[in-house]
This record gives C-alpha cells, sequence and structure tokens, in this order.
C-alpha cells in the first residue's frame, strides 16, 4: 500500500459514533447545508418501507431535522414498492417521469443520475432499497463528515457484510474484480474497505459534474472520477456496522463484473474498445446453453451538461 494511502486511511477512516447527532445538527444549523437520501428501487416492497420509516422517525423529526428530503426513486417496480414508501412518508419520484425528452436505460446509474434533477440538497446521501435490519447509521454516519468537515466531498460507507452466517464473506465481487482492478491501476483508492458499496454521500457540487455510468459500474465509475476531481484527500470513508441485504446468484455477479470492469476500461483507454458482451452457460435438459448479454457501459454525461438542470439551478 502507498504511503499516501497509509496516510489517508489514519486521517480520513471513521466510525459513525465519532460523530454524535448533536454534533452533526449543530454543524448543519451553522453552514445551513441542506441533505437529500435518495433510495434507487426496483421491486423492494419487502425492505423500502422500513428503511424509509427509519429514515423518517430518526432523522427528519423536530428534535433530529438532520434530513431535509427523501425521496424513493422508482425504476419501473412490478410490486407495491412506490405504494409501500410513500405510506411510509418518502416521496417517490418515477424514474421515467424525469426528464422525459431523454429516454431512460435501464439500470442503478441511470437511476441515480436523474435523481439530481429532483432533489435539492447541498449533499446528496444515496442508500441502497434492499438493506435489512436498517440503521439509521448507515445515513447519519455517511453524512457527518460533508457537515462538519469542508474539505470532504465524498464519502463511502463501510461496514461487516455477511454472506448467510459467513462473516464478511459478501461483496464476491468487490474482492475478485473491483478491489484488483483499484490496487493495481488506481493504488491511491486501495484503502476503501466497500468501494462498490451503494451506501454514499456527496456534495451536489462535486456530483453535477461526474459522468454516471447508467448500470452497476456506478460505483467505480464515481469513485475513480471522484478522485480524479477532487483528489484523494476529499474522500472518505465511515465504519457503520454491519450490512445485510439480498444477494445476487452467479450469474447475475458475473453481469455486474463484466460491467465494472468496462467501466474500469473505459477509463484506462477511452475511445479504443469494442461494444463488449459476456457469453454465460445455463444447463438445460438439452445440455449447457450459451446465453449472451450486452454489457452495460453506456454512460450519463456530468449534469451541469443537461439545459433542464442547468436553467433550475441558475434560477
Amino acid at each position: 500500500m502507498l504511503e499516501e494511502v497509509e496516510r489517508w486511511l489514519a486521517r480520513r477512516s471513521w466510525s459513525a459514533a465519532d460523530r454524535p447527532l448533536d454534533q452533526l445538527l449543530a454543524a448543519k444549523a451553522g453552514s445551513g447545508t441542506t441533505v437529500s437520501v435518495v433510495l434507487p428501487a426496483l421491486d423492494e416492497e419487502a425492505t423500502v418501507g422500513e428503511i424509509a420509516a427509519v429514515i423518517r422517525r430518526e432523522l427528519m423529526t423536530g428534535d433530529v431535522p438532520l434530513v431535509d428530503e427523501l425521496v424513493v426513486l422508482d425504476s419501473g417496480s412490478t410490486d407495491r414498492t412506490a405504494e409501500v414508501a410513500a405510506a411510509a412518508g418518502a416521496r417517490v419520484e418515477p424514474r421515467d417521469a424525469i426528464l422525459p425528452r431523454l429516454p431512460a436505460l435501464p439500470g442503478k446509474g441511470e437511476v441515480l443520475w436523474r435523481s439530481l434533477l429532483v432533489t435539492t440538497g447541498d449533499v446528496v446521501c444515496f442508500v441502497d432499497a434492499d438493506l435489512k435490519e436498517f440503521s439509521a447509521d448507515f445515513v447519519s454516519g455517511i453524512v457527518g463528515p460533508l457537515l462538519t468537515d469542508p474539505d470532504v466531498d465524498f464519502v463511502k460507507a463501510m461496514y461487516d457484510r455477511p454472506l448467510g452466517s459467513l462473516s464478511g464473506q459478501g461483496g464476491r465481487v468487490t474482492e475478485l474484480v473491483a478491489r484488483p482492478l483499484l490496487n493495481l491501476h488506481w493504488p491511491q483508492l486501495a484503502g476503501f474497505v466497500q468501494p462498490l458499496g451503494g451506501e454514499y454521500a456527496a456534495r451536489r457540487s462535486l456530483l453535477e459534474r461526474l459522468p454516471f455510468p447508467v448500470g452497476y459500474g456506478v460505483e467505480l465509475g464515481l469513485l475513480v472520477d471522484a478522485l480524479h476531481t477532487v483528489g484523494l484527500d476529499a474522500l472518505a470513508q465511515v465504519d457503520v456496522g454491519v450490512r445485510k441485504h439480498r444477494h445476487q446468484d452467479g450469474r447475475a455477479l458475473g453481469r455486474m463484473a463484466a460491467a465494472i470492469y468496462r467501466t474500469a476500461q473505459l477509463r484506462l483507454a477511452r475511445g479504443h474498445l469494442v461494444r463488449p458482451a459476456l457469453t454465460q452457460f445455463e444447463r438445460t435438459a438439452e445440455g449447457f446453453v450459451p446465453r449472451t448479454y450486452e454489457v452495460d457501459t453506456l454512460e450519463r454525461p456530468p449534469m451541469t451538461e443537461i439545459p433542464e438542470y442547468a436553467r433550475r439551478h441558475a434560477a
């Protein structure tokens, strides 16, 4: 590990307990900073309501007004995600109603990118909607450094990620794909415990300047681009405990890995790569059958290049 990263780990890695809520509220009041929380959701009726309810109850009451805006970005759910989220007190925004002149593409990054158009906070906090046993520390912990340290622009959550009863065995794509890529090509980012985690917060002034990969590569893409835009010392991470969520099967993880690898490739050699595809195999009655998928590598431009966003913020 680079000496620079060792110093960064000591200076820019914290625990959620390091910043009590009263300290965060005082910092927020003093700075006038507003906070938006975004939950990207697709068919998450089983978990999105509890997450929204915890945020409303613990971080949006009169005594603890840490979060100003709670938005669930519904990317075309066919279950009761929108209904459950609204009943829990979140504002639900359908993906396809945002920037309708530009047809939506499938993918998590697309939803996160569009969320900038329907939120107002100076700090935007993203939280995955499939978390179980959700703690408000996931929000207050990663928002904290942005409220108390003006030199911090981007904060990732770090946590233990169990796989069933096996502690620390979740995050298979992180360990097999993302961590090797970052250590080899962006060694300054080797200190991030959960580089692909879906819980992170950043200043709007940074997010609006970054391109967003539309699919599973969004977390790696934002992290790498944030490093190049504001430098390592403006990045941080906060320990929020344990993250429990729904795990994907091996084939889905393969598609995620391909998208993440391709996102890295694009940042290493823009303009020199062919359009990729990934072939996987599934056993059927006829034997192993190939299934080929396009790798989602399209990216949306920085939000500052979108006229609707520019007009809104100029006003």
